[in-house]
């Protein structure tokens, strides 16, 4: 008769378990049996019928490949009734506990194993009605206006092939090799790598590989087809791939293509949108961007409210981000910038800095998800099909594809629960937001404050890590100037040599 496994849990670091789990010799003598008797009903054997063989000529054929594969199911079931019975929610999948091994599984005898993994914290929620946050207004002017018609521009305007020099804005193509230190064999070796020159407005530094590299303008500025350009870089310590995180990296870039893009015209666009004359597209111009700006507005109010939320807690999150910890960051992350309008290859810049965050960065976001998690599930939040199936087709509108097949995308790589979440966040937010103290303030106040908080992280950033931190785009103000060409596809993160 099968007993209960005697369950000790540990502490093995923040937000870290360690289980100890014995199982009786019980319960391992049934599943044995269990195991055997399931093989004995289908295996058959030169001279037996199936169902047939002897059950002595089943564990000497048999034997290593059945209890090695009993003991991998008796681990799983015994680790899924250990973290239901001490209401554990795993973060990430159970390892062996260091300095231990997986025993063999033996008749007669009990199985004992460790592991270890990393769990939700348990944590009080903060007071959360009543915060006091800023609202951030803006008129719209004509400048904002012509700001995005000369983006629109750029992403209806004419491509050409080039050959270089290089200038600001011109889409290079070409192959990257990247190696880590210490490394033999190269970490990504990839054709059609896509980058972009910087804007001036930007600085120097700009996205390759999903990686911010600093002075990439003064790399590329200059330079023409075939020439061969060598980075040297530091992979963030916070990075989704493990193995570029705190690496040094060095890449070789050799440029196979380039174009540059004409503008279109004002009444280009006019006649491409179908608005007869240039003053009803600028009408046209100024809604859309009203619209965005409403949107820059709650996304503001919404970074306060959890800004806020998540000084006002402490509570131990994990050391070390595991790298699909960090991809579904990444991923929600994207979907909130495309859903708020955001050009692609803007997103993909603002994720390259993200990238570059430090642990501590990333530690704090991963905070901020377990406060809205819990949160949502206090509140009752909840997320619609009409939700999802709007927010799917809005960022297949940023992304030029058809809704059906973004989703597609989205399942079959199981990314559709980050939007999920996404949208679960922000409605936690701006339920937040609904009950907190609101006081309006005029953008240029706003975008001081801004300007203001950034500079501070860069300067404790830079003496931290001797690091430059990308600077925040004003979420209530329009920049002035495309930062790169819209019709550029944004870049696919590092990925492993032949995938």
């Amino acid at each position: 008769m099968s007993q209960t496994n005697t369950v000790v849990v540990t502490e093995a670091g923040p937000a870290r378990k360690r289980l100890t789990i014995t199982v009786p010799a019980a319960t391992v003598d049934t599943h044995l049996e269990s195991a055997f008797a399931e093989v004995s009903a289908s295996a058959a054997l030169p001279g037996f019928r199936a169902g047939r063989v002897p059950r002595s000529m089943i564990e000497k054929r048999f034997g290593k490949a059945v209890t090695e594969e009993a003991r991998g199911k008796l681990v799983e079931k015994a680790f899924g009734e250990a973290t239901e019975q001490h209401s554990l929610k795993p973060l990430t999948q159970p390892e062996l506990a260091e300095g231990t091994t997986l025993p063999e599984l033996k008749r007669g005898s009990a199985f004992e194993f460790a592991l270890e993994l990393e769990v939700v914290p348990d944590f009080t929620l903060p007071a959360w009605e009543g915060l006091a946050i800023k609202k951030p207004v803006i008129e719209l002017t004509d400048e904002h206006i012509n700001a995005e018609l000369e983006r629109t521009s750029y992403r209806l305007g004419t491509p050409s092939r080039i050959t270089g020099p290089f200038e600001r804005l011109d889409r290079i193509v070409g192959h990257a090799t990247v190696r880590a230190d210490g490394v033999a064999e190269p970490i990504v070796d990839a054709d059609g790598v896509l980058t972009v020159v910087p804007a001036e407005q930007d600085g120097s530094a700009g996205p390759m590989l999903g990686l911010m590299i600093e002075g990439l303008d003064a790399m590329l500025l200059g330079k023409s087809v075939g020439d061969t350009v060598t980075i040297e870089t530091n992979g963030p310590e916070a990075h989704e791939r493990e193995d570029i995180r705190g690496k040094k990296l060095s890449i070789q870039y050799t440029i196979a293509d380039a174009e540059r893009i004409t503008p279109a015209s004002n009444d280009d666009m006019a006649a491409k949108f179908g608005t007869g004359t240039v003053d009803l597209l600028k009408e046209q111009v100024k809604l859309s961007l009203e619209q965005r700006r409403d949107g820059e507005q709650a996304a503001a109010m919404r970074e306060q409210v959890v800004g806020l939320l998540t000084d006002a807690v402490d509570f131990p999150v994990p050391e070390r981000i595991s790298a699909a910890q960090s991809q579904r960051d990444l991923a929600r992350r994207e979907y909130d910038m495309l859903h708020r309008g955001m050009e692609p290859a803007q997103v993909e810049r603002e994720l390259a800095a993200a990238r570059a965050d430090s642990v501590a960065a990333s530690q704090r976001r991963l905070k901020t998800f377990f406060i809205l998690s819990r949160l949502a599930d206090e509140l009752g939040v909840d997320v619609t099909d009409s939700e999802l199936n709007g927010r799917i087709a809005s960022i297949a509108r940023q992304r030029n594809m058809r809704p059906d097949k973004l989703r597609a995308e989205l399942q079959q790589s199981g990314a559709i629960m980050e939007l999920v979440t996404s949208i679960r966040e922000a409605k936690t937010a701006d339920r937040v937001a609904a009950k907190a103290t609101v006081t309006e303030v005029n953008a240029t106040e706003w975008n001081k404050s801004i300007e203001e908080r950034t500079a501070t992280k860069r300067v404790a950033k830079a003496s931290k890590e001797g690091s430059k931190e990308p600077s925040a785009k004003p979420p209530a103000k329009p920049s002035a100037k495309p930062s790169a060409k819209p019709s550029a596809k944004p870049s696919a993160k590092p990925s492993k040599k032949g995938s």
